[in-house]
């Protein structure tokens, strides 16, 4: 059975296509800068050479069009025809306090996923936008969503609650909700293997470093608390996010800087974080090479960065009553040895320690911690489209038995 992965982000569309009888991977690709100038599309089967296209792209429906083009290319293709896909698993950011599980798409999901764009309004809108345009050219096959927030369901209330008053919860679902539920679920369930344990057994916590960056409390194979919140802004330092800070600094920034607050809402999203901390560069490889270089401001962001992880590890800990294992993930929890060290200094007292040599290596799963450290710390590459692909596979299959 062959399964399409789509990703539909703010300007840009990702894919995978999946056949599902040994979970191999058929094709990759992304379709870039929508709307916008310099469009393209990459396309890489997992056989042959990887074609790169470049065109005018200006929405969604065009980009979905180039990719079903680009997997029956004769010449870079990796199928014969669009009907052979069995099925299309969509990301969905947001699924608010209605939607706890990866589900069928039907008219009231896509109610549901409009409705929450308030609450995600730059990932949301393109998701919905992918879902309508793939449904377009194949309308006749299964249509499912998974929802970065699912995971984090089983969060407690006095975890996922806001101290304002209760009515703004009641009325207008206003509560810690978390991201990043795939790659958390996905790495936890992994990390579980590696160690030849029941992931019921474990209390975990998970670090998904990447532009966007979230930690998540897994305890017993369920999220019991995460670093991002009604947003994805609160938490963690990020690429542009400011990540945790005082609330009153928004109506400083307005009542007496004079700011807007669209312009307020840019700073903290698209100005802030590594950033706006370093005024260089909102990635961690770009600033690792300027401090190596004396550049202090650089070396500053990562300090920070790597402090407020180390904060969650600890708190998190607390809030498990204990920790088994320490997991990174995504594209800086996979790639930098320097952050995952920072990270990881000084938490001895919890049974943390980091084997140097082991942290040098850079290749798949692996353990980076002593032989002797009390709490496993692993690198996992996240797979969010293989969990997607495998969610949307089990759902059909629900659905035969249901019928």
């Amino acid at each position: 059975m062959y399964i399409l992965i789509i990703n539909a982000g703010s300007s840009s569309v990702k894919y995978k296509l999946y056949n599902m009888d040994n979970e191999s991977v058929l094709a990759t690709g992304l379709v870039d800068r929508i709307n916008m100038d310099g469009s393209y599309l990459r396309h890489e089967p997992a056989i042959g050479k990887k074609a790169i296209i470049k065109a005018q792209v200006p929405d969604y429906q065009v980009a979905i069009d180039m990719i079903m083009s680009a997997l029956v290319n004769p010449e870079h293709g990796v199928i014969l025809s669009i009907d052979q896909i069995s099925a299309v698993g969509h990301r969905v950011v947001h699924g608010g306090e209605k939607i706890s599980d990866s589900v069928f798409i039907d008219p009231e999901i896509e109610r549901l996923i409009q409705e929450y764009y308030i609450l995600a309004p730059l990932h949301n809108k393109p998701n919905m936008l992918g879902i309508q345009a793939c449904k377009r050219i194949l309308p006749d096959v299964p249509h499912v969503a998974v929802f970065d927030t699912a995971f984090h369901r089983n969060i407690p209330e006095e975890a996922y609650l806001y101290a304002i008053p209760y009515k703004y919860y009641r009325n207008h679902d206003i509560r810690r909700y978390g991201f990043h539920g795939t790659s958390h679920r996905y790495v936890s369930s992994k990390a579980a293997q590696f160690l030849g344990q029941r992931l019921e057994d474990l209390k975990m916590l998970t670090c998904h470093l990447g532009n966007g960056s979230s930690v998540a409390a897994v305890k017993n194979g369920k999220s019991i608390d995460t670093s991002m919140g009604f947003t994805p802004l609160e938490g963690l330092i990020m690429g542009t996010r400011s990540g945790d800070m005082d609330p009153a600094l928004v109506l400083y920034l307005v009542e007496q800087i004079g700011m807007t607050v669209p312009e307020v809402n840019k700073m903290l999203n698209k100005e802030s974080g590594l950033l706006g901390l370093s005024e260089l560069s909102s990635d961690v490889r770009d600033l690792e090479e300027a401090s190596s270089k004396g550049n202090k401001q650089a070396l500053m962001a990562l300090m920070c960065f790597a402090y407020r992880i180390k904060k969650y590890i600890g708190a998190y800990a607390a809030v498990m009553n204990g920790l088994d294992c320490v997991v990174f993930t995504a594209g800086i929890g996979e790639n930098s040895s320097r952050i995952r060290a920072m990270s990881c200094k000084d938490l001895d007292f919890l049974g943390i320690k980091i084997d140097d040599k082991r942290n040098s290596i850079s290749l798949g799963e692996r353990l980076i911690s002593t032989d002797d450290s009390m709490v496993k710390v692993l690198v996992i590459p996240t797979n969010e489209e293989l969990l997607i692909a495998r969610d949307t596979l089990d759902i059909i299959r629900r659905k035969e038995v249901q019928k």
